[in-house]
C-alpha cells in the first residue's frame, strides 16, 4: 500500500530502511536477542506495508471507546464504566460494521470494519486499560504500541495525569513514538479556566516525562458523539472535538502519514539497538573483572614457575655439595692410602674396598636421598599453596557476583527507569532483558538473568563453579603422603634409568648406594692394578694421580646423570603441577574470552547499524 503514494526518492528511502532493518534483525539474532523483541522488529519492518496506524491507549473509563466513537461519527465500539476492552480492537474500512476475532502471535485480536472515510487511510488500534485488573491486558498493550505511528493518549479530566498513565509513558518514550494527548470529559468541568489549568498541568508533566511537549486536545468524546449522532453543530462546538479532528485532517496529511511510517520502525530499530549495545557494554565491564581475575591467576602462575626454577637450583645444589665432599673425601682417600707405609695393606683389596666405602662412600646416598626427599616435601607444599592461592582467587570472584550488583540494576535501569511499581510489564521486560534492580545476584546459579538472551552470566556462573569444585576437591582430596611416595618414585626411575640400574623394589638411597658401591670398586680396582706394578717407589705417585682422575671421572659422571634425573624429573613434576591447574581454569577462561570476542563484535556492529538508522531517520525527517 505504501508504494503506491511514493515518488522514487522516497522509495529508496524505504528500500534502505528494509535493507537495515534486515540487518538489525540478523544482528540481534547474533547476539541472542529476545524472541519478543526479535518479533518486535520484525512487526515494525511490516508495519511499512500497512496503511497509517494509530494507537489509542490510556486508562480504563478514561473514555477510549467513546472518543473513538466520536471519531467515527457512530457506536461502533461497546462502552461502559467497566473495563470493556478485554482484548486489542483494530478497526479498519469496511463495506459494513462487522467484527471477527483473529491471532496475532499469542495474542487475540478483534478486528472490527466499519464504512468510515477515515478508516480508508488510517487504522486505528483500541487497547486495554494501561490500569487494566489483568496485567495481560496491560502486557498486551504495551507490546503493541511499538507497531504505532502515532499514539493518541486518552486521560479524564477528572483525574488527569494518574500515577499509572505516567508510567505508561515513561515505559513507551525509549521508543520514540509520536504522541498527542487528548484530555476527555472536559463537560464536567464548570469554568474554562479549569480546563486551561488542566492543559498546563498535563503538559509540564508530559513534557518531563516524554521529553518533548506533545499536542494537547481537551474534548468532550460524549457530547461529540451525541452532536454527530443528533445533528446539533453547537453541541459539537463546545465539545471542542472540532480541533483534533482538523489536526488529524491537516497536520497528519499524507506528507506527515508516510514521514512518521518510515519513522516509525527506524525508533523501534534505534531503540532495540540501543538497548543490546547497552547490555553488552555491561556484559564487557562484567567480562573486566573475570579478566583480571584470571590475568591474576597467570601472573601467579609466571611467577610460581620462576619461583620454583631459582629455588630448585638451590635446593639441587645442596645435593650437589654432598657429591662434592664425597669427592674431596675420596681425594684425600687415595693420599692417604697410595703410600709406600701402606705397601701391605694395597695387597689387601677387599679391605681397601671396606675401608673406601666407610671413610670415603660414607652416607653420602642417604644424605642424597634426604636431600630429594626435601626437594619432594617443598615441591608438594608450593604446590599446595599455588592451588590455594587459585582457590582464594575463584572464591573471590564467586562473591562477587552473588553479593555485587554490577549489570542487574543498570539493566534494569536501561529498560524501563522512573516508571512506578504498577509497571508490571516493564519489570517483566527488564528482568528478561537485562536484570531487575529486585532480583537479587545470589539468585544467578538457578535463574538465567543479569543479560540479554542467551546464558551469559549462568555459563560464566557454572564454569567459575566448575574451577572452585576442582580446585576444591583437589584441595579436599591431597594426600601428601601418597604424593610424595609417587614423586619419589618417578624420580627414583629416572635415576635408575639414566644410571642404568634395575630398580626393583630398592629405595633411592639403595639405588644411590649401588651406583655408589660401583665407582668404589672400580677405584680399588686401580688401587689393586698399582699394587701389581709396584716396581720401584716412583710408580706409586703416578698411580695415585691415576686413581684421583679415575675417581673425578666417575664422580663426574654420576653427578651429570643424577643431576640430569632430578632436574628433568621435577621439571616435569612443577609443569605437571601448572598444566593441572591450567586444566582447571581452562573452561572459564576459555569462555571469557570468547565471549569478550563475540560481545565487542556484537557491540561494534550495532554501534555501526545505530550510526546507518540516526542517517536514515534524518533523511526521514526531512520529507
Amino acid at each position: 500500500m505504501l508504494r503506491r503514494i511514493l515518488d522514487r526518492g522516497q522509495d529508496d528511502l524505504v528500500a534502505a530502511e528494509r535493507r537495515l532493518l534486515a540487518e538489525l534483525g540478523a544482528a540481534l539474532v547474533r547476539c541472542a536477542a529476545l524472541a519478543a523483541d526479535q518479533a518486535t522488529l520484525r512487526r515494525a519492518a511490516l508495519q511499512l506495508d500497512e496503511l497509517f496506524l494509530l494507537v489509542v491507549a490510556g486508562e480504563f473509563n478514561s473514555g477510549k471507546s467513546a472518543f473513538i466513537n466520536a471519531l467515527l461519527g457512530g457506536q461502533v465500539l461497546e462502552e461502559g464504566v467497566t473495563p470493556t476492552t478485554t482484548r486489542v480492537h483494530v478497526l479498519r474500512y469496511g463495506a459494513e460494521v462487522g467484527r471477527a476475532v483473529t491471532r496475532d502471535g499469542e495474542a487475540a485480536l478483534e478486528v472490527v470494519t466499519a464504512p468510515v472515510e477515515l478508516l480508508r487511510e488510517i487504522h486505528i488500534v483500541d487497547t486495554p486499560g494501561t490500569n487494566a485488573i489483568h496485567r495481560e491486558h496491560e502486557a498486551i498493550t504495551r507490546d503493541f504500541v511499538p507497531r504505532s505511528d502515532l499514539v493518541l493518549f486518552v486521560t479524564s479530566a477528572d483525574r488527569p495525569f494518574t500515577e499509572s498513565e505516567r508510567a505508561f509513558l515513561q515505559s513507551i518514550r525509549e521508543w520514540g513514538k509520536k504522541v498527542v494527548v487528548v484530555v476527555n470529559k472536559i463537560d464536567i468541568l464548570e469554568e474554562a479556566a479549569d480546563v486551561e489549568r488542566i492543559r498546563a498541568f498535563i503538559g509540564d508533566h508530559a513534557r518531563a516525562l516524554l521529553g518533548f511537549a506533545p499536542d494537547i486536545f481537551p474534548l468532550s468524546a460524549r457530547q461529540a458523539l451525541r452532536a454527530k449522532t443528533g445533528g446539533d453543530p453547537e453541541l459539537l462546538a463546545r465539545s471542542r472535538f472540532g480541533e483534533l479532528e482538523r489536526y488529524i485532517s491537516a497536520t497528519l496529511d499524507e506528507k506527515e502519514r508516510l514521514r512518521l511510517k518510515l519513522l516509525n520502525p527506524l525508533g523501534v530499530g534505534a531503540r532495540l539497538a540501543q538497548n543490546y549495545r547497552e547490555a553488552a557494554d555491561r556484559q564487557l565491564a562484567l567480562l573486566a573483572d573475570d579478566f583480571t581475575a584470571i590475568e591474576d591467576i597467570e601472573r601467579q602462575l609466571a611467577m610460581y614457575r620462576e619461583d620454583m626454577a631459582r629455588e630448585f637450583r638451590f635446593r639441587l645444589a645442596d645435593a650437589d655439595n654432598v657429591l662434592h665432599e664425597f669427592e674431596g673425601r675420596g681425594m684425600a682417600f687415595f693420599d692417604e692410602t697410595l703410600r709406600l707405609g701402606r705397601v701391605v695393606d694395597l695387597l689387601n683389596r677387599a679391605r681397601i674396598k671396606a675401608e673406601f666405602e666407610k671413610k670415603v662412600v660414607a652416607d653420602v646416598p642417604q644424605m642424597i636421598e634426604r636431600r630429594v626427599h626435601e626437594v619432594i616435601d617443598w615441591l608438594l607444599s608450593s604446590d599446595l599453596r599455588q592451588w590455594q592461592a587459585v582457590m582464594e582467587h575463584v572464591a573471590k570472584r564467586r562473591h562477587a557476583m552473588t553479593a555485587g550488583g554490577a549489570g542487574g540494576s543498570a539493566s534494569g535501569k536501561a529498560a524501563g527507569e522512573g516508571g512506578s511499581s504498577d509497571r508490571a510489564g516493564d519489570a517483566d521486560r527488564a528482568n528478561r532483558v537485562g536484570g531487575a534492580n529486585r532480583v537479587g545476584r545470589a539468585d544467578r546459579a538457578d535463574r538465567i538473568v543479569g543479560q540479554v538472551g542467551g546464558a551469559f552470566d549462568l555459563d560464566r556462573s557454572r564454569l567459575l563453579d566448575s574451577v572452585g569444585r576442582v580446585a576444591q576437591e583437589t584441595l579436599d582430596g591431597y594426600d601428601k603422603e601418597a604424593e610424595a611416595t609417587r614423586m619419589a618414585d618417578s624420580v627414583q626411575a629416572a635415576v635408575a634409568s639414566t644410571a642404568l640400574v634395575e630398580v626393583g623394589a630398592i629405595g633411592l638411597g639403595t639405588l644411590l648406594a649401588h651406583v655408589l658401591a660401583g665407582a668404589a670398586a672400580d677405584a680399588t680396582g686401580v688401587l689393586a692394578a698399582s699394587v701389581i706394578a709396584l716396581l720401584g717407589l716412583f710408580i706409586i705417585p703416578s698411580r695415585r694421580q691415576a686413581a684421583k682422575r679415575e675417581l673425578r671421572a666417575r664422580i663426574a659422571a654420576l653427578r651429570g646423570e643424577l643431576m640430569t634425573a632430578l632436574t628433568s624429573q621435577f621439571g616435569r613434576e612443577i609443569e605437571r603441577s601448572l598444566r593441572r591447574i591450567d586444566e582447571a581454569i581452562a573452561p572459564y577462561t576459555r569462555f571469557i574470552r570468547a565471549e569478550r570476542k563475540r560481545l565487542e563484535a556484537s557491540r561494534d556492529e550495532l554501534s555501526s547499524l545505530l550510526g546507518e538508522l540516526a542517517g536514515l531517520r534524518r533523511r526521514a525527517e526531512s520529507l
